[in-house]
Formats: structure tokens, C-alpha cells, sequence
């Protein structure tokens, strides 16, 4: 049986999540999460300005003495207020795909503060990034590097290509989100760099930028960090030594946060970790941190709907589910939960808390420290910022969780909740696919 996670103390909440009772209600900076809860309904995540902005400036602090560039992996939350306000903090953005771009763009950030990663770009991707000036791909096959190579030829433009190492380093981590060992799909395996990068360097449409790696996420232990950046500035000198030009080092990110077991990593000790291993290199540094600046900084409010009672223990059934935050099914993963209204005497129970979704694998976990709960209450899933409303889905036929950005005493409906009807709309006009005027173009095309 997994063992249960306890619940956050009541009365001090860290000021990291910028959370507060206060009167007995759960506020997030000044608006109180249940008067959220009545106006949008839930679940809802709910999104602080103040913690987003914390984060960003905790992280610059120890970074900019190494002149490291920040660039938001907005893989963990593309929400377009939560871009706004990075970008207005001066984070540039790393994507995995067109359509992040495209999201980016909305918010207003250029291209050229973008670093595209991701091992399956296809060529139209390419070709649109190229063509809108992204400041750099993150290449992780010879084969992509080829293609790269072939689309800028095409439309007459020159791509500035990294390549991304897979130093072979165990990260750690669930194995889910472990990306730099032998075997797994990321980057190129470090034996075969310098022959790729020879051939970035000598193609006359790539520029040849430098190394990236990204070794995995939710990384709690040094370790790791220290063996990739280690092998990354060997690869360094070693291409140096043959004439090669590295000027930039994409660093990844993966830097991890507490999720209520205490576990987390010190950014002063991160930061010298960087500044031994490749700070002498004279480099230029990047880091993509997705889930360090974004998963503190929000909460999913959700309803009890029952309390069960004659099992092994009181099991909460939720109106969020495995649909709403996927990180519980998907990796495991428990986030510690509190109630939006502190009650006036404790009676501290363990509990299970479970979603309505029709799997067995909609399970947040076992619980320990909780008040007692029935019916109506509502509770707020902490450090639900990153990978929470980005994996979510309308599984189930449910409507698509909304989101809510609060600043100071107002808040924002930062995305409104997509009704079901919303949802059929997209499939009760079927289009033909004109297939057999495909087969006459594919035929001439041939000819």
C-alpha cells in the first residue's frame, strides 16, 4: 500500500505557494479559493502571479552572476497569462512543437527568444520555424540534423542548430521522466557528437551554435547534474581540440520542487554545481526550467462529492479527476491536499481521495492529517502549476478543466471552461475526405 502523504501543516503555509488561512479560509495571495470555487465551479486551477514571479526571481538571482539565460519549458504549463508573465520578466521560451510556438507567439514572445527541442520535429515545423527566425533547435538525431539541413536549403535560410547530448546519466527519477540514459529516445548517444558536429559545422545551412542535454525532470539530488555537465564540458574540450567552434551550452533543466515529502533542490547549490563543472568554459549558458517556476505556483480546487465510510478507511470522492491532473495515474505522484476552510477543531483522520473518472488508476492517494471531510467541502491539490491543466483532457466526455490567474485582491479567468457542447461541436458536421482527388495529384506527381 502506498504510504500516506501528510498533510501540510494548517496554520503556516509556505510563502512559496503564497497561500494563507485567514478568518478559517484558504487564501491565495488576497482572494480567498472558496469565492473562486463559487464563481467558476470546480475543479479549477488557480494560478499566482506573486509565487510565478517569486520563482523567476530565485532562480535569476543565483543564474545571472553565470550570465545564464532562463527559457520557461512551457511544456509544463502554456496557459497564455502564465506566459505573459514570464515573458514580462524577461524568460525566453523552450517548445516542442509548432503549436507551442504558435501559443508563444499569442503571448507575444518572438521567436527569435525561442529554443525548440523535441525528437519528432517534422518538416513543416522546420520549415515554419526557420521561417519565423527561432533562435535555436535543439537537434537529437543525425537524422533530424540531416532534415534541418534539407528545409533551410529549400526556403534559403540558415538554421541555428544545438545538438543534444544523451550523456548516458541515470537522472534519478521516476523512470518516466528520466531522459539522459543509454537507450532512452533523447539525444545523441555522446560518442557519436563529434562526427555530427563536424557535419553541422561544414553544412553551409546550419550554424553550428553548441551542445544541449537534459538529462530528466523533478530532479532532487545533485548527482546527476554534476556527471552530465561534467561529460558535457569534456565534449566541449575534446571538440575545441579538433577546431570546432562550441559557443553555447543548453544546460535542460528538470530542477525539482517539494511535492510534501521534503525532497527538493537548492538553487545556490545548483548553481555552483554549474559554475564548477562548465563555468570556466566560456560559454554562453541557457537553462529551461518548466516545473521549478510554474509548479508551486498553483493549486486544483476541487468538491468532496461522498464520504464512504465502512472500508479499510474514509474515501473522499472528488469532482477532479485523472482527466483534470493526469501526474497521480500517469507517474504516481501524490500532491499534498488541504481544505479551503480550516475547521475550528482538527480531529486529524487518514484518508483515501479518489476522482469519478471509470479507472481504477483515478486514485490521488492515501492521506494522513486531514480533517475529517464530508460532502461539500473543498480541498486545494498543492504544487498543481506544472503538468496539471496542460496534460488535462476531456476524457470521460467531461468538460475541460478552467483556469484562473489571481494578482493581488482580483483574479482572471485565464481560461474558460470548454463545455461538452463545445466538444461535440467539432464532429457533428463530418467533412469527406477527398480521397480519390488525392490519388490523381499522388498519380500526376509520380508521372
Amino acid at each position: 500500500m502506498t504510504t500516506p502523504r501528510k498533510a501540510p501543516e494548517l496554520t503556516v503555509m509556505s510563502e512559496r505557494h503564497e497561500l494563507a488561512y485567514r478568518d478559517g479560509r484558504l487564501f491565495m495571495e488576497g482572494v480567498a479559493l472558496a469565492e473562486i470555487a463559487a464563481e467558476v465551479g470546480t475543479p479549477v486551477y488557480c494560478y499566482s502571479r506573486r509565487a510565478l514571479e517569486r520563482a523567476f526571481g530565485e532562480l535569476d538571482r543565483v543564474m545571472r552572476p553565470l550570465g545564464a539565460r532562463i527559457c520557461y519549458a512551457m511544456k509544463a504549463n502554456g496557459n497564455l497569462s502564465v506566459l505573459k508573465v514570464l515573458d514580462s520578466l524577461g524568460a525566453g521560451i523552450d517548445i516542442v512543437s509548432i503549436g507551442e510556438m504558435e501559443r508563444a507567439r499569442a503571448a507575444g514572445i518572438g521567436a527569435d527568444r525561442m529554443v525548440f527541442s523535441g525528437v519528432g520535429k517534422a518538416d513543416h515545423e522546420i520549415a515554419t520555424a526557420i521561417a519565423d527566425g527561432v533562435g535555436q533547435f535543439n537537434a537529437e538525431s543525425a537524422e533530424e540534423v540531416a532534415l534541418i539541413a534539407t528545409v533551410a536549403r529549400r526556403i534559403g535560410r540558415r538554421a541555428p542548430v544545438a545538438l543534444r547530448v544523451n550523456p548516458d546519466v541515470d537522472a534519478s527519477t521516476h523512470q518516466k521522466i528520466s531522459t539522459g540514459r543509454k537507450g532512452d529516445k533523447f539525444g545523441i548517444p555522446i560518442g557519436q557528437i563529434p562526427a555530427v558536429y563536424r557535419a553541422i559545422s561544414d553544412d553551409p545551412a546550419l550554424i553550428p551554435l553548441g551542445l544541449a542535454v537534459h538529462i530528466g525532470s523533478q530532479i532532487t539530488s545533485f548527482e546527476p547534474y554534476r556527471q552530465a555537465y561534467s561529460r558535457l564540458a569534456e565534449l566541449v574540450i575534446q571538440l575545441r581540440g579538433k577546431g570546432l567552434n562550441v559557443e553555447r551550452l543548453d544546460l535542460g533543466g528538470g530542477i525539482g520542487i517539494d511535492y510534501g515529502a521534503g525532497a527538493s533542490l537548492d538553487l545556490q547549490d545548483f548553481a555552483a554545481v554549474v559554475a564548477e563543472t562548465v563555468g570556466y568554459l566560456d560559454c554562453e549558458l541557457t537553462i529551461e526550467p518548466g516545473r521549478r517556476l510554474v509548479g508551486e505556483a498553483g493549486v486544483l480546487l476541487t468538491t468532496v462529492l461522498y464520504r464512504r465510510e465502512g472500508l479499510d478507511l474514509p474515501m473522499l470522492v472528488v469532482d477532479a479527476g485523472m482527466n483534470d491532473l493526469m501526474r497521480p495515474a500517469l507517474y504516481d505522484a501524490c500532491h499534498p491536499a488541504i481544505p479551503l476552510s480550516r475547521p475550528a477543531e482538527l480531529r486529524p483522520e487518514s484518508c483515501r481521495i479518489v476522482g469519478p473518472i471509470c479507472e481504477s488508476s483515478d486514485n490521488f492517494g492515501l492521506y494522513d492529517g486531514l480533517p475529517a471531510l464530508g460532502a461539500g467541502a473543498m480541498l486545494a491539490f498543492l504544487g498543481a502549476g506544472a503538468y496539471g491543466a496542460s496534460m488535462a483532457s476531456g476524457y470521460n466526455a467531461r468538460p475541460i478543466v478552467p483556469e484562473v490567474m489571481v494578482a493581488g485582491d482580483g483574479a482572471l479567468v485565464a481560461r474558460r471552461r470548454q463545455s461538452v457542447r463545445e466538444q461535440i461541436e467539432l464532429e457533428l458536421r463530418p467533412q469527406p475526405v477527398p480521397l480519390e482527388q488525392r490519388g490523381a495529384r499522388a498519380r500526376q506527381a509520380g508521372a
